[in-house]
Formats: C-alpha cells, sequence, structure tokens
C-alpha cells in the first residue's frame, strides 16, 4: 500500500512490521534454537558403567590413601578380584594392569 506525498507526488512506503511478519521470525527463531539445543545435548559425555565407576573409585583411592585396595568385579562371568596398587597399577584377571580399565572381551 502507497501513500501519495504532498512533495511533488512522490511515494512512500509503509513503515514498520506487521504483527504476522513479527510471529513468522519468532516461529523461525524458535525452531533453530531448538534444534541447536537438541544438537548441543546430544553432545555431553555419556554416562559411565557401574563397572568402570568402580574401578576408577578404587583405584584412586589406592592411590589416594597409599595403600592397596582390593574390589570386586561382580559384572563378569563369574566374580573376579582386582588389586590395584599404589602406584596406580592393577593385579587381576580382565584388567589392563596399567590403568585398571577391564579388557575388551
Amino acid at each position: 500500500m502507497k501513500r501519495r506525498c504532498a512533495l511533488l507526488g512522490a511515494t512512500l512506503l509503509p513503515n514498520g512490521f506487521s504483527l504476522l511478519e513479527v510471529l513468522v521470525v519468532l516461529v523461525v527463531l524458535g525452531l533453530v534454537l531448538g534444534v541447536s539445543g537438541l544438537a548441543f545435548a546430544s553432545l555431553r559425555r555419556p554416562r559411565e558403567a557401574e563397572l568402570t565407576r568402580e574401578l576408577r573409585r578404587a583405584r584412586s583411592e589406592a592411590i589416594r590413601t597409599g595403600r592397596p585396595t582390593a574390589t570386586v568385579i561382580k559384572h563378569a562371568p563369574r566374580p573376579t578380584h582386582v588389586l590395584f596398587l599404589p602406584d596406580g597399577r592393577a593385579i587381576g584377571p580382565g584388567v589392563d594392569p596399567l590403568t585398571g580399565a577391564p579388557d575388551a572381551p
């Protein structure tokens, strides 16, 4: 819609935004923020398994206290005892001797 200007017949365009334009912009921004928020949430580190958490706890306790710490892996096919030494190494079947992480099957 054009308005006539009193000066030399020039036409002026309407100023401002309509309510429909503002709503469309808000909907598009909401969709973009929603999708990016979901993508950002999926970048979080997955939760540790209970087995890994227990082994990490026993290893850190052995290092912190300076005494060997024993733990039992109950989720293995048969219960396995693992002994962590004060220097962080592990002794026992089914674990990596340096990190204490369970060996891959």
